[in-house]
């Protein structure tokens, strides 16, 4: 059987400036072309392993193009902080297909959104941080299914406080929060959010020995990492039971819950 050979190639560039510091203070702007590659085995198919049906071939590469606009400062004392506004634009969203597990070409989008980043350091071996992401994601042509992007995150919130070279000790607790995203083009059906925390101590026995003590899901959280919504059918769904696709089974959110909290102690050894 002949092997089917696909290539493609693409440019992609960019520019970035920065002015300053003034101030303690820069300010930078980025843009350009970019790309994202498509699953590989799409691009030689030409029959649907699932149904049979003749199928169209994608792209291997699709373009994007992305700028972002932001500030850097230390004007406050012991504080890092940046703020940014970015957009991207893609010809083609790359969406996860739960049934089949894996990935196929969508519609073209348009992102936009905000990205705060800040770090504190009152004492030399004290550091809290926080990073906060705000996205706005939405296919950019018409369809009657709707504009949303499933599985596109609006909010992610992370907090943190680290203890560093606290003679022998260290240690941080990190919080992390991702608010609900839709799973469906109308918006209709919605993740739950979750939140995780981590928690961390170390000890430094000397120079070559050290040992780390980890308290993962701190709080036990039944959070899920990913939630996905498609047709599916088990022994007890209602029999005739029929998806929007008209399908047998029932349209349902599956997720793949958040490992419970586990204890973990390392020993390391550096030479």
């Amino acid at each position: 059987m002949p092997v089917e050979i696909v290539d493609a190639t693409i440019t992609s560039p960019k520019l970035s400036l920065v002015f300053g510091p003034w101030n303690k203070t820069e300010f930078f702007v980025n843009g350009g072309y970019g790309f994202h590659s498509n699953d590989a085995r799409g691009t030689v198919i030409t029959i649907d392993p699932k149904t049979g049906s003749p199928a169209d071939p994608v792209t291997p590469l699709v373009r994007t193009k992305g700028a972002e606009l932001g500030v850097r400062t230390q004007i406050i004392p012991n504080v890092d902080s940046s703020l940014a506004f970015w957009v991207l634009n893609q010809d083609s969203e790359l969406l996860f297909t739960g049934d089949a597990g894996t990935t196929e070409p969508s519609r073209p989008s348009h992102r936009k959104g905000i990205e705060w980043i800040n770090s504190y350091r009152p004492l030399p071996w004290l550091l809290f941080d926080a990073q906060f992401s705000y996205s706005e994601a939405r296919f950019s042509d018409s369809d009657p299914a709707g504009n949303r992007i499933p599985g596109a995150v609006p909010f992610v919130a992370q907090v943190g406080a680290t203890v560093q070279d606290l003679g022998r000790w260290s240690g941080s607790l990190q919080l992390r929060y991702v608010s609900p995203y839709p799973l469906i083009e109308d918006d209709s059906v919605r993740s739950d959010p979750s939140t995780i925390a981590n928690l961390r101590i170390g000890y430094k026995f000397n120079k070559t020995w050290s040992a780390h003590f980890d308290v993962l899901n701190l709080f036990n959280s039944e959070a899920h990492d990913i939630d996905y919504f498609y047709c599916s059918r088990l022994k007890s769904d209602p029999a005739g039971s029929t998806c929007s696709d008209g399908s047998a089974g029932v349209d349902d959110i599956h997720f793949h819950p958040s490992e419970p909290r586990q204890f973990r102690f390392t020993i390391t050894a550096r030479f």
